[in-house]
Order: C-alpha cells, then sequence, then structure tokens
C-alpha cells in the first residue's frame, strides 16, 4: 500500500489515497504497526483520504492506538494540501466530509502549491452532554477537577471531539506524560478527553501542550488550539483572535463573533512517501 507521510504543526499522519490504495487492508492492526516510531513508520495515527457522497472529498482518521477520531484540525489541513498538491483537485475552497460534520477549507496557493490552508471548524459544542462530560452544571468552565490529589480546574469544549483546557504556568516545565493519561481516563469523561493544557502570555498569545486521546502527548492538535482559544475567551483571558503556540508550530485561531464559527489556519507539509505490506 503507498503512502505519504504529512505533517500540520509537527502533528504527523500517514495518509492513504483511497481513491488508488485498497483502504480495506488499513485494519487496527496494520494502524497500529505503522504508527509505531520504532518498529513501523511512525506517526500519530493514519487518515484516509476517501470519495463523498455529499462532499467534495471525505477524512476518515485513526489514532496510533487504532481507535477511530472525529476529527483531527492538522490532518485537514493536510488534506488539503495533498488532494490540490496531487491534482485531485483544482477547487481552492472544498467541503470535507469527517465524523464531526462537513468543514470548508480555503487553499492559499503561490507557484501553484498550498502554503497555507484556513479551515471552518464549525461552532464549539459548549453543552456538558453534547462534549460530553459528566457534570452538574453546563457549560463547564473552570470546573475543579482533583487528580493525584491536586485541583485542576477545567473548561470544556467540543470541536466535534471532547478536550478538557487547563489553564496554568510554566507548561515548559509541565510533566505532562506523568498526568496526561489521568485526565484522558478519567470517569467524568464518557468517551475519554483530549487535554490541553494552557498559558496564558498575553490575549493575543497563548503557548499550548496537548495530549490527545489515544495517541498520547503530540507536538499539535488543531481541534485542540481551537477549543484551547474558546476556552480562553469563556474565562476571560484572551481576545477572539490570537496565536496559538504548540511544540511544533504557530496556528493562527479565530473565533468569529459573527457566525460564531471558529477559524484554523496553518500550514500543511510533506514529509516522505513510501509503500507498506
Amino acid at each position: 500500500m503507498k503512502f505519504t507521510k504529512m505533517h500540520g504543526a509537527g502533528n504527523d499522519y500517514i495518509y492513504i489515497n483511497g481513491f488508488a490504495e485498497d483502504v480495506s487492508l488499513a485494519t487496527e492492526d496494520f494502524i497500529k504497526r505503522v504508527s509505531d516510531r520504532h518498529f513501523g513508520i511512525g506517526s500519530d495515527g493514519v487518515v484516509l483520504i476517501l470519495p463523498s457522497e455529499t462532499c467534495d472529498f471525505r477524512m476518515q482518521m485513526f489514532n496510533s492506538d487504532g481507535s477511530e477520531a472525529e476529527m483531527c484540525g492538522n490532518a485537514s489541513r493536510c488534506v488539503g494540501k495533498y488532494v490540490y498538491d496531487k491534482g485531485l483537485t483544482d477547487k481552492q475552497n472544498f467541503s470535507l466530509e469527517t465524523k464531526a460534520g462537513v468543514k470548508i477549507l480555503q487553499l492559499n496557493t503561490e507557484n501553484g502549491v498550498v502554503k497555507t490552508v484556513r479551515v471552518d471548524m464549525g461552532e464549539p459544542i459548549l453543552e456538558a452532554v453534547k462534549i460530553p462530560v459528566i457534570a452538574e452544571k453546563s457549560p463547564v468552565i473552570n470546573l475543579p477537577l482533583e487528580i493525584d490529589g491536586k485541583t485542576h480546574f477545567i473548561t470544556c469544549v467540543s470541536m466535534g471531539n471532547p478536550h478538557a483546557v487547563v489553564f496554568q504556568k510554566d507548561i515548559e516545565n509541565f510533566e505532562i506524560e506523568k498526568i496526561g493519561a489521568k485526565f484522558e481516563n478519567n470517569p467524568i469523561f464518557p468517551r475519554r478527553t483530549n487535554t490541553e493544557f494552557v498559558e496564558i502570555v498575553s490575549p493575543q498569545l497563548l503557548k499550548m501542550r496537548v495530549w490527545e486521546r489515544g495517541a498520547g502527548e503530540t507536538l499539535a492538535c488543531g481541534t485542540g488550539a481551537c477549543a484551547s482559544l474558546v476556552a480562553a475567551v469563556l474565562n476571560g483571558f484572551s481576545d477572539r483572535k490570537a496565536t496559538l503556540k504548540l511544540l511544533g508550530g504557530d496556528l493562527q485561531i479565530e473565533w468569529n463573533e459573527a457566525d460564531n464559527h471558529v477559524y484554523m489556519t496553518g500550514e500543511a507539509a510533506f514529509v516522505f512517501e513510501g509503500e507498506v505490506s
């Protein structure tokens, strides 16, 4: 099976062209094997680029542990670059079907090559039952949650997948590997959760580290960056448009007041191509 490895802000996935390859071979065992960073290709997961009956393209994505995820903002940007640069479309604006709904992509090109992609990520979901998170009040803003005897305060947002955002200082030295899985698997999250640890530098600049459900710490998370900005606005920490500084690069996030949609802009890049059996 031929594949292309790509990354968006360091969030790397293995992309398989479902128009040309037999994607039925992309089983759970296959995904785990090729995602392994020591014995496989190495990635945060696998993304299938597929035909759609309702949109221009469809994206199906899987975490490195083989579980299917609803949406990935960084992956959607990479899909945009893939289908344009590979000649699957000549449209610079098109629709992408995901498990979290339809996303509209706007491609910014230079000399016939995609440089950045702007994704309409839709409206943030703030109702606790829809995120989902078990809580007495909704929306869930600054809710105390005890982990290992320490109280953390979470703000919960869904961007098609669940996120718990924690605001704190000095995230560079935060031992995320010791605590990330305990947030992910906490019983108040029926479908587990992604967790963002966010430091407010200024109302226009936020630093973020992320523990992704099913993958562990990754260099970036597009839906997580969107959720973090929404959470920062809800807590009065941020403007509605800001730069999110992630380990793998920067994303521009805007929560538009007029239509309530969140927009994400960032780069996407090819890493290498190959074939695996």
